[in-house]
């Protein structure tokens, strides 16, 4: 028997394509797209916790540095903070987030009791008369503390962006085609096969004639080729993502790094909709998802791709509500042409909103958190525009990685809320749980004192 049972494992390590026997117990929801990727995370199977720890940073170590982490590791190690490992030894990523382990599996990841925070700031709940009386486990809510991302809470922040207005009145950057006015990356290449192609196909030339492609000059054969010796170029049929990446560098390491493109990242097949736990509409449930599925395979609508793709595949609550929506409104209004596309509010606005990149003189593919800015969002709808915007000192780019803004949704208040709203009304707002299923229509109907805490503070 026991032979019988090393046999059938052994098998399914080493020939079967469907290895989810050996998993010991179901993925968290930021991992099971790549659950059967063992080695993205076990990239030693003699290794230790070091190994696991390394690949945790290789995956997380941007989106960490680029929130200026509250508890970094180095905070641990320090020997004045020796006294808190025997709390908690948070020197690695799994004392938190042990993965399998889905039965005691929190919101984002955690897999710690709630009640965390408590056991190394108690102090503050008996020297704090605002914090006198709060729950222990409360910590975490809604509209307070991140464990690691917290620049939106902290005291300093709160306090000089208290007493504004709810809606902000905001100078954003008119509409305008950022790639039209740029060389392309790739040069245009002229083959045979691709003039014969536009010869064939009128309304595909038509499209493409009306896209930043056709605007930049970027032919036919700038996508449809493969191969890195243009003299020797093939035709190829239908673009990948290789072709993509060959211009668009900074949004395809976003992609992959969010939860479209992570399957791919990890040597899969592309995800479907009907790989996640989330409500899709039926009819796109089989879809693979790839650059195409949201812009168009040559017309690359970014306007559509702003809202009607999102639409086109997401049916939960929050999404179904959009078009209803104060937002939906206003960038219906710019759809149909009664307002300016700069003053829409998309999906895209939210959960895809620009990056200042400090030095577009640095190769996009080489970007790294020491000169990426997700700080504040420059323009509203037109956040899904085409290319980059060169700026004097900067090159902006579409944040193609949705995770940089939505868990927890407190990381949205920086960069996207309060391009429009006040620091207190976007903390009301995203901690109203009935606000966000109904995408934000009407007022919050609670409100979370940590502003009003930090101002009595300050003038105490």
């Amino acid at each position: 028997m026991t032979l019988a049972i090393a046999g059938y494992f052994s098998f399914v390590l080493l020939k079967a394509e469907d290895k989810s026997e050996l998993l010991i117990g179901e993925a968290s929801h930021g991992h099971f797209q790549i659950e059967l990727a063992c080695s993205s995370c076990h990239t030693d199977a003699f290794g230790g916790g070091e190994v696991i720890q390394s690949a945790c940073v290789d995956c997380h170590g941007d989106d960490l540095a680029l929130a200026h982490d509250s508890h970094p590791r180095k905070k641990f190690t320090d020997p004045r903070n020796a006294d808190l490992l025997e709390v908690i030894d948070a020197r690695q990523c799994v004392s938190c987030h042990t993965e399998h382990q889905k039965e005691q599996t929190h919101p984002m990841g955690v897999t710690l009791p709630e009640d965390y925070c408590y056991h190394c700031h108690q102090d503050i709940g008996e020297s704090r008369l605002s914090h006198q009386g709060l729950a222990f486990d409360s910590c975490a809510s809604a509209g307070c503390h991140n464990y690691h991302d917290n620049r939106a809470l902290y005291e300093d922040f709160l306090v000089e962006n208290s007493g504004q207005p709810w809606l902000q009145v905001v100078a954003r950057l008119a509409d305008s085609n950022h790639a039209a006015n740029q060389a392309p990356t790739r040069l245009p290449v002229q083959i045979a096969d691709s003039q014969v192609q536009r010869q064939q196909h009128d309304t595909i030339t038509g499209q493409w004639l009306l896209s930043a492609h056709g605007r930049a000059g970027v032919d036919c054969a700038g996508c449809h080729t493969q191969g890195s010796d243009m003299d020797q170029a093939e035709w190829l049929e239908k673009p990948g993502l290789a072709q993509c990446q060959s211009c668009h560098a900074l949004e395809t390491r976003g992609y992959l790094d969010g939860k479209h493109g992570m399957k791919l990242a990890a040597g899969f097949s592309a995800v479907t909709p009907q790989d996640s736990t989330l409500q899709f509409q039926s009819q796109a449930l089989h879809e693979p998802q790839g650059c195409t599925s949201c812009h168009g395979a040559h017309d690359f609508d970014t306007q559509n791709a702003a809202v009607g793709a999102c639409l086109s595949c997401h049916d939960d609550e929050h999404s179904r509500a959009f078009l209803n929506s104060p937002h939906g409104r206003l960038a219906q209004a710019a759809i149909d042409g009664s307002k300016p596309w700069a003053e829409a509010v998309t999906c895209a606005t939210c959960h895809m909103p620009r990056m200042t990149h400090k030095n577009p003189g640095l190769n996009f593919a080489a970007a790294t958190p020491g000169n990426l800015s997700l700080e504040k969002t420059v323009d509203g709808g037109a956040s899904l525009g085409e290319g980059h915007e060169a700026t004097e000192n900067a090159v902006i780019s579409v944040v193609h990685n949705q995770n940089l803004t939505l868990r927890p949704n407190e990381k949205m208040i920086r960069p996207v809320c309060m391009s429009c709203h006040s620091l207190e009304f976007a903390i009301d707002a995203l901690a109203d749980e009935t606000l966000i299923r109904n995408n934000f229509s009407g007022n919050p109907k609670q409100h979370i004192e940590s502003v009003d805490w930090a101002v009595k503070r300050v003038k105490h």
